[in-house]
């Protein structure tokens, strides 16, 4: 029976659970660029969001509010000042949710498909909406009219914004760059340097370049710079024994610029991509986790864990398939970088 115990640990990193989780699989989380608010979205087609209190090593979490799709919701997106909330999701739209007002939401975006990510763009004030209709939508929020529309080259399942970058990943390992400071033409089209779907994308916070993580377990680290592809790698991770799992979620420390992944192996890792080390692996979950963040500060990383539906309906069981949202604390150990090999000065 211990053994069984063991194997059906969803906690063995001993993070904070949050209180009153989705009833279904978790899509999306993301933390309030002002404040310790956390929203995520669900296949249960709720959208909710929690406020999260720290003192000292002690984490709590009080839900706050919640609103409804009609259909799963898939991605989620805070407006820069910390006022608003964006999602969007298989009902085909994005609604936009003013939380410090107490208002209702209202749909700001519509596409012909699912809308599979967003990313408000703050020094544009606009949104921009990737979608399975194999376009890329920008809005300004107060009108019905989409400003611009972008034809992709196949379905979008990912975008990473810091501007003047952005990086829409969509199917066939296509990478579409754009500089938004001529956001209607393609800066630059790019092969994934992985062989398999492309699953996440993050961009450099120095908007140098971006990385990318596929379904087989493995992530691209990419310079846009001609004269810096020698820095180009890939590496492999979220694998076990033989079995590859897929790298779901990417995300860049906001003060040390390292970088978390998260995998369907039930693990996540701290990396820093200049001295190309792993800085801490962490225990593996007894479910996948689909999605990530940290909050403004870097000093909460949020994750999901539970099933991500990506060994198919016979596989998920709903008795035991619980679903949790965790908060773990980061050391500066686990996410502050490395010196670079070879590098000389004072530390």
């Amino acid at each position: 029976m211990s053994t069984f115990g063991a194997a059906a640990n969803t906690n063995p990193n001993k993070s904070y659970e949050v209180a009153q989780p989705p009833s279904d699989s978790i899509s999306s989380l993301c933390f309030s660029p002002k404040a310790n608010f956390l929203v995520a979205t669900s296949w249960d087609n709720q959208v909710r969001c929690w406020e999260i209190t720290r003192n000292g090593t002690v984490v709590n979490s009080t839900p706050k509010a919640s609103i409804s799709h009609e259909q799963p919701v898939l991605c989620s997106a805070w407006k820069d000042d910390g006022t608003t909330v964006f999602s969007g999701g298989c009902d085909k739209q994005v609604k936009m949710w003013p939380l410090t007002s107490g208002g209702q939401p209202m749909t700001v975006a519509m596409h012909d498909a699912p809308v599979k990510d967003i990313a408000w763009i703050p020094e544009m004030n606009l949104l921009a909406s990737g979608s399975w209709d194999k376009t890329l939508k920008y809005w300004d929020t107060r009108q019905s009219n989409p400003v611009h529309t972008q034809q992709l080259p196949d379905r979008c399942y990912a975008i990473t914004v810091k501007h003047p970058l952005m990086v829409v990943g969509t199917a066939d390992r296509n990478l579409i760059v754009f500089n938004l400071q001529s956001p209607q033409t393609e800066y630059k089209r790019i092969v994934s340097p992985l062989k398999y779907q492309t699953r996440s994308v993050a961009a450099f916070p120095d908007q140098q370049g971006f990385l990318v993580g596929s379904i087989e377990g493995r992530v691209g680290v990419h310079h846009l710079d001609d004269a810096q592809q020698n820095k180009n790698f890939t590496f492999k991770c979220h694998r076990e024994n033989n079995e590859i799992y897929s790298v779901n979620s990417l995300n860049f420390h906001p003060v040390h610029h390292t970088f978390a992944t998260a995998g369907s192996d039930g693990a996540f890792n701290f990396w820093d991509k200049d001295s190309k080390q792993r800085l801490k692996a962490m225990q593996r979950c007894s479910q996948p986790i689909p999605c990530s963040t940290f909050n403004n500060d870097g000093s909460i990383f949020a994750y999901a864990v539970c099933y991500d539906w990506s060994k198919g309906a016979e596989n998920h069981n709903p008795a035991t398939a619980k679903n949790y949202i965790y908060l773990h604390l980061p050391q500066e150990s686990e996410v502050k970088g490395k010196p670079r090999a070879g590098a000389t000065g004072r530390k």
